[in-house]
């Protein structure tokens, strides 16, 4: 998953926007020429286009492919795996308890206590 992805994406059940990115492990890519810049919210600075005192290091960030995080919703307390660089935002009846269950106990240690213990759909405390 790209950061760019971060000034598109917002939860699919509250609709809140931006989400909370944990980044666990990313990979070296080609930028391409002229990478777009976001336009609202920029994930690779976590932070608004324009609270970015900085010129934004498009080039540098459009490098960068996430392949294992997590994207989580402030306002509704869901979060949503990031696996093999593709975001799994799938509302909850459609998610797979024992593949969610697996991903938090995988990166427990990555993962703030508040998602582990609260998190919805499924959390380690059920």
């Amino acid at each position: 998953m790209k950061y760019r992805l971060m000034d598109l994406l917002a939860c699919p059940v509250c609709k809140h926007f931006p989400l909370t990115l944990y980044v666990f492990n990313t990979r070296e890519t080609e930028a391409p020429p002229n990478p777009k810049k976001c336009e609202l919210y920029c994930g690779y600075h976590s932070a608004w286009i324009e609270e970015i005192g900085e010129e934004p290091r498009c080039e540098e960030c459009w490098r960068k492919e996430i392949v294992n995080g997590l994207l989580y919703c402030e306002k509704c307390g869901r979060w949503y795996p990031i696996e093999d660089e593709i975001p799994r935002m799938l509302p909850d009846d459609l998610r797979d308890r024992n593949k969610d269950v697996a991903f938090l106990a995988r990166w427990k240690a990555r993962i703030p206590v508040k998602i582990l213990r609260e998190g919805k759909p499924f959390n380690l405390q059920e």
